[in-house]
């Protein structure tokens, strides 16, 4: 689906500068790739630490696999060919938000290694963060707020992740949230605000009042 069909297009490059960005923002862009089983807890640490960043005045965002396939992916299924689309495309989105200057969320179980890899290659480096949000199936499995693995085991669902379809977890990433052992949102929240604030991502203005605020 990525095949090049547009032809005699060219880039054309604004005056402002992601530094500018930057510096009018007090933080840098960044995408912060959240990927793991359905239930795992992505889009809940996801809408957590973008409130927290809001509150301190950071711009931020958060792409959700469901909203983002009420819209611009609705025309993809979960077959691999159009898993790997809708990374793909997402992808491409989260860069365009990293460029604006805002801290991007994306909460996409994004089950394979490659897909993901591609959409950090797209990026600058150090623009692309993936946090693993690391649970185990049976987990998962009684979580299910949404009721899918108990469709996926009865073939309801099919191509469904971890039970009909494989997740290949990442083998090096930024961050790894456990929340089989950690089941406390605030507290999952916090560490990918703390890693944020230990990496530079934010200046000494608004580190200093997440500081105050206890981080």
């Amino acid at each position: 689906m990525s095949e090049i069909k547009a032809t005699n297009v060219h880039w054309h490059k604004g005056n402002i500068t992601p530094s500018d960005r930057e510096r009018l923002n007090g933080h840098k862009g960044v995408c912060l790739w959240y990927t793991g089983l359905s239930a795992s807890g992505k889009s809940s640490i996801a809408v957590r630490v973008e409130e927290k960043l809001f509150e301190h005045g950071i711009r931020t965002f958060v792409l959700d696999g469901d909203n983002i396939r009420h819209g611009l992916n609705k025309n993809l299924g979960f077959s691999p060919e159009d898993r790997a689309e809708n990374i793909r495309r997402i992808g491409e989105v989260s860069k365009l938000f990293v460029d604006a200057g805002v801290v991007v969320c994306t909460a996409f179980i994004s089950p394979y290694r490659e897909d993901r890899d591609n959409a950090r290659k797209i990026m600058k480096e150090g623009d692309f963060i993936e946090i693993f949000i690391k649970a185990d199936l049976e987990t998962c499995e009684e979580r299910d707020p949404k009721g899918l693995y108990k469709k996926a085991l009865s073939g309801e669902i099919k191509d469904f992740t971890g039970i009909s379809a494989p997740y290949e977890e990442p083998l090096n990433p930024e961050l790894i949230i456990n929340t089989t052992d950690e089941t406390d949102i605030d507290k999952n929240a916090d560490k990918v605000v703390k890693y944020l604030m230990g990496k530079g991502y934010l200046h000494s203005e608004i580190k200093e009042k997440l500081t105050r605020a206890g981080y």
